[in-house]
């Protein structure tokens, strides 16, 4: 693997990778595209977030929970359909992997949560 300096994406929670045109102001980059900077990250963004943490506390050690269950909690608060929360949700999992909080689960195998495809599952981290 190259020694090429990585961060992850505020927004979404995808991986960047160093470019040249972030040269002189890699220090300062916190987000991977012009669409996850006008997005950033809302109250709606956080409340996801805060679903997903409290499905992981309330399961055993190692259960999977389904991104998509966070997607429910939140809209029962908010006046939006869970499917317009679906990809947030999945953001919101990617951002507490790069915290350390949890790890994406596909078809039985943890993976990088920038190239997680298909229904994703979430497992607090046995670290």
């Amino acid at each position: 693997m190259s020694d090429v300096p990585t961060k992850t994406c505020v927004a979404c929670g995808r991986t960047m990778t160093w470019r040249k045109a972030w040269a002189r102001s890699w220090d300062e980059v916190r987000y991977c595209s012009t669409a996850c900077r006008r997005r950033g990250v809302g109250p709606v963004d956080l409340a996801l977030e805060e679903a997903l943490v409290t499905l992981l506390d309330g399961g055993r050690r190692g259960a999977l929970i389904d991104a998509d269950d966070a997607t429910r909690v939140v809209a029962g608060r908010i006046p939006s359909p869970a499917e317009e929360l679906r990809e947030p949700a999945r953001n919101a999992a990617r951002r507490l992997v790069a915290t350390g909080v949890a790890e994406i689960v596909v078809a039985g195998q943890v993976v990088d949560p920038s190239r997680a495809r298909g229904p994703m599952a979430l497992r607090r981290t046995s670290r």
